[in-house]
């Protein structure tokens, strides 16, 4: 008889556990951001309840960057 992998546990020293997930960014209107592509930014919008995408004015150019946010952070 076997048993099903399902109902296991990766062991504390395995090399293959599950990667927790990264905390969910959230930005408001207001926040001043940092973008690895377009530097310096202050955010003009916010798109939808769960952060979906943000607007972002860079100075010279307005940019709608959407999520994972994984270039931005806020300052």
């Amino acid at each position: 008889m076997t048993k099903s992998s399902a109902g296991r546990r990766p062991l504390p020293t395995s090399p293959f556990k599950p990667r927790a997930e990264a905390p969910r960014k959230h930005f408001a209107v207001g926040d001043r951001v940092t973008h690895d592509r377009y530097g310096l930014g202050r955010v003009i919008g916010v798109e939808g309840d769960d952060d979906i995408a943000v607007l972002v004015d860079f100075g010279s150019r307005q940019e709608r960057i959407t999520h994972p946010y994984t270039a931005m952070f806020k300052l």
